[in-house]
């Protein structure tokens, strides 16, 4: 063969492999996604020959959580490196390779490093840099183009139906075209903020809070008492005062020229996190606890799971078998009843948190984790019940809307409020702030309101229930009650609203009922009808098993993915953090080799099997 035929057969076989793959986005689940690429590089070297990785910060390979123009040296990471699914290395081996000034910047003073300890949201911002770097790297060396565009933000993505190519716009170069793109955007926050009034829609990015050493000698008011708010609440106490350690916890002097600063946390159920509790297997898997055949025979004649059923079949034995491992009698009794149902457990044990002061309640919780933890004893019935919602979420298209409703009203404010762990040293600021009156904790829903006089101040009425609606005034007032799931009409990408490429994530009501009475189920205008059909709107788009978004027409879209969580909520309700950004991941390399475009395995009964094929999920 001369050179001009061996020059042709290398373009032809180019032009054949040409195979582009768009990631948006390059915050965890990216670096995850580029991960499994990379290990499955032998299957894959046909499917994609170029990746297209979109950015719209500066630095690539980090996410908003971790990123230093997000968050703040004090801000924690909230997972240890024990807990973070496998990467080229281990977080705790990369602290310990650092130098001292990298340490100094990222506020890491507590040597030698700890696999179970807990670091600063910038260290893991850094960490997940360099893994992103070194990933990029070995798919170059493996032949892969890997294209970094930084400060482009996707605008637009384009997908006819039948057509082979995706197009992607940006605001900073020309359009292109795609075989596959995988949206993996992260956080974003509509609202906007108020600063006029000191009303801030949410803390991010939390510089606005803090810049230019800003000083708040006055009561801040903070809309949530999860583990967001609790960086905004470490962020100011360290520039209105000092932490000293004393014998046991620590002691919170605040400055002399902020005697008045004071944070009040607002909290519907009046609930603090639940504490950092030791485990006995720091990584979640979907079925530790029962088998896909188990689950799908669940499944009833009209095709849905109850999540009742789900309760009694799998929830029960296994929670059984978790108190038994914590010795505890009498929860096992109470389950071993059949007239117990998954309602009545999650008031019982929401009732032994309820406390009359929370803070002293978390002091309490605080002495039996710590001998927990220095004894080694895992707290099994929190740790199977987390692995049991997790295996929930991914089937969860298999419940009727009736089940969707009771597990967003039931079950999800109690697993954000008990099962969210709180890092111990977390716990010992807010305790030596409230020892100092600084920080209060008050019970009732809250509504920021509009229209009032005092154009300065931000204004909420406060619902406790029982009592009388009171209304506060604030100097400044922080949203720091989570990202709210995306409505349909704002998802980011128009044309594929406007050309059909997505419709809204919904679920199918068991009973037929009238419109009116479903209605009353719902507290928004979510019920709708579709070939006849009732269902509910769940939030966010639709997307099946494999997180391939489904057209308008009902139909699979095989070249686009969407694994942004506030997207698809509505169809994965439950996301395990970075865990989560791993088992997506793994779902979306797995269905590229073993589904590929085959219209013949769409199902969830299809799909699920490879959830059961790789001990990463």
């Amino acid at each position: 063969m001369g050179v001009s035929d061996a020059l042709c057969l290398k373009i032809m076989t180019q032009k054949m492999r040409n195979n582009k793959l768009a990631i948006v986005g390059s915050g965890p689940t990216s670096i995850y996604l580029l991960k499994k690429i990379f290990d499955n590089i032998s299957h894959l070297r046909n499917e994609i020959t170029h990746i297209t990785i979109f950015e719209k910060s500066s630095t690539a390979g980090m996410g908003m959580p971790y990123h230093p123009e997000t968050t703040d040296k004090y801000n924690l990471s909230n997972i240890t490196s024990d807990e973070i699914p496998e990467l080229p290395q281990s977080f705790g081996d990369w602290l310990r390779l650092q130098d001292d000034t990298v340490m100094e910047e990222c506020n890491i003073d507590n040597l030698p490093i700890d696999n179970t300890a807990i670091y600063s949201r910038l260290a893991l911002g850094r960490y997940f840099h360099e893994q992103y770097n070194t990933l990029v790297r070995e798919l170059r060396k493996e032949g892969i183009i890997v294209t970094e565009l930084t400060n482009h933000e996707v605008t637009d993505i384009i997908s006819l139906k039948g057509e082979k190519k995706v197009t992607i716009e940006t605001n900073n170069s020309k359009a292109e075209q795609y075989s596959r793109v995988v949206i993996a955007t992260g956080h974003s926050w509509k609202e906007k903020d108020q600063p006029k009034k000191g009303y801030y829609a949410s803390p991010w990015p939390i510089q606005k809070l803090i810049a230019n050493d800003k000083r708040y000698n006055c009561r801040i008011g903070i809309l949530g008492a999860s583990l967001s708010a609790f960086d905004v609440v470490t962020s100011l106490a360290h520039r209105h005062g000092k932490f000293v350690k004393k014998e046991k916890g620590l002691l919170f002097i605040p400055n002399e020229d902020c005697m008045d600063f004071k944070i009040i946390l607002h909290s519907s159920q009046g609930w603090l996190p639940n504490l950092q509790y030791e485990q006995e297997k720091s990584i979640r898997e979907i079925y530790r606890h029962t088998t896909r055949d188990a689950i799908l025979k669940l499944v009833d004649n009209k095709g849905f799971l109850n999540i009742h059923v789900y309760f009694n079949e799998v929830c029960r034995p296994a929670l059984i078998e978790a108190f038994k491992k914590d010795e505890n009698p009498d929860l096992i009794k109470l389950l071993e009843d059949p007239s117990i149902h998954f309602e009545d457990f999650i008031s019982l044990m929401t009732q032994r948190r309820e406390y009359i002061d929370s803070f002293l309640g978390m002091q309490r919780e605080m002495e039996l984790a710590e001998k927990a933890i220095e004894n080694n004893k895992p707290t099994h019935w929190m740790e199977t019940l987390d692995d049991l919602i997790y295996c929930l979420n991914f089937h969860v298209e298999l419940l009727p809307a009736e089940d969707h409703l009771y597990f967003k009203k039931v079950i999800r404010p109690f697993l954000m409020n008990v099962i969210a762990a709180m890092p111990l040293c977390s716990a010992s600021i807010l305790l030596a702030m409230y020892d100092a009156d600084c920080i209060d904790l008050v019970t009732g829903r809250v509504k920021v309101l509009d229209g009032y006089a005092d154009d300065n101040k931000t204004l909420i009425e406060i619902d406790a229930k029982d009592e009388t609606d009171t209304i506060s005034a604030f100097d400044t007032f922080i949203n720091c009650s989570g990202q709210n799931s995306l409505q349909f009409e704002d998802y980011p990408f128009p044309s594929m609203i406007n050309l059909g490429a997505v419709r809204k994530a919904r679920a199918r009501f068991k009973k037929r009922t009238s419109f009116a009475e479903m209605q009353e189920l719902v507290e928004d205008d979510k019920v709708f009808f579709d070939n006849n059909q009732a269902f509910l709107y769940t939030d966010g788009i639709d997307i099946d098993a494999a997180y391939r978004v489904i057209r308008h027409d009902g139909s699979i879209e095989p070249k686009i993915h969407d694994v942004t969580f506030t997207h698809t909520t509505g169809a994965r309700p439950y996301s395990y953090g970075l865990q989560a950004c791993n088992a997506t991941s793994t779902i979306l390399v797995d269905s590229w080799i073993e589904l590929g475009k085959s219209k013949d395995k769409t199902s969830i009964e299809a799909i699920t099997q490879l959830y059961e094929s790789d001990e990463d999920l």
